[in-house]
């Protein structure tokens, strides 16, 4: 029993090995390509890792490139803009007076057409007085109440009057008229000093006219315009005390206000600018006060 056994276990063995044999190299083999496999995938792997790394250091070098046109770019611009920001900080410097130049001018031009406009209104009325004078003329030589012989002597007698004043008004000092148009002219010329000149001879001769308040403030434009910004509180201040119901008041006050805080007293301007506010509502001084107080950051009107 024993020995068949053993016998019956040799067997197996042997036919173990036998399909052993038969069916080992089978698997043996699918490993084999299995690992060829592999490292064909392998080898696959590495090149595109390695075509990639040479993608990426490409564009790294193409962004570098970029960045640095970026930054040049840049720098560019910002020294454009340096540029721009000091162009506008010089005509921000320069608008004021040229502002003011310009606001001298137009009031100068309105002057002249007043002037000429209260011209034309005398002319008008001498033309009518002279028509009278002719209609009533006519009327009594037609009617018969006067001789001929009368009305050249009536003729004289009414030009008397004109004549002996224009002389006067011509003797040692030019005509008020000639005076007052000078000073405009010189003064939207920017003849500065003669146009003060002018003025003054203007007041002195003529200091009681209508215009005579006109030639006080343009006396302080004048000073204004020269930075004289002292004298020119001064010459407006002559506006506003001796002349109360000239339209000089509203521009005199105004400019007096501009011209203290040039000379640094800001607390006294601000009060004038808050005054023209307050006095000439709907004109262009208070449009001009409330720009200016805006600009300084204070309130248009007292808390």
């Amino acid at each position: 029993m024993r020995f068949r056994n053993l016998a019956g276990f040799g067997v197996a063995l042997i036919i173990g090995a036998f399909c052993g044999s038969l069916i080992g190299p089978r698997p043996a083999l699918a490993v084999a390509r299995e690992i060829i496999e592999l490292q064909r995938e392998v080898t696959t792997l590495l090149q595109g890792q390695k075509d990639m790394g040479t993608q990426i250091t490409q564009d790294h070098t193409v962004m570098r490139t970029l960045i640095e046109q970026s930054n040049d770019t840049v720098g560019k611009l910002n020294g454009t803009m340096s540029g721009l920001q000091k162009s506008v900080q010089d005509v921000q410097a320069n608008s004021g007076a040229r502002l003011d130049t310009m606001s001298t001018q137009v009031q100068g031009l309105s002057d002249n057409l007043e002037e000429i406009k209260s011209r034309l209104g005398k002319l008008n009325q001498q033309l009518v007085d002279l028509q009278n004078t002719i209609q009533s003329l006519d009327a009594k030589i037609s009617g018969g109440s006067a001789p001929a012989g009368s009305v050249p002597s009536s003729t004289p007698g009414s030009a008397s009057a004109p004549l002996a004043g224009s002389a006067a008004a011509s003797g040692p000092a030019p005509s008020a008229d000639t005076l007052y148009s000078n000073g405009l002219r010189d003064i939207t010329s920017g003849k500065y000093d003669l146009a003060r000149s002018e003025f003054e001879d203007y007041l002195k001769y003529y200091g009681d006219t209508d215009l005579a308040s006109n030639a006080q403030f343009y006396l302080g434009e004048i000073a204004y315009s020269q930075r004289q910004y002292s004298q020119a509180v001064t010459e407006y201040d002559k506006v506003l005390t001796n002349y109360p119901k000239s339209f000089k008041l509203a521009p005199a006050r105004l400019k007096k206000g501009m011209a203290l805080i040039e000379l640094g007293q800001k607390s006294s301007g601000v009060k004038e600018l808050r005054e023209v506010v307050k006095r000439y509502p709907g004109t262009e001084e208070e449009r001009r006060a409330r720009a200016k107080l805006k600009e300084l950051g204070v309130a248009a009107t007292a808390a």
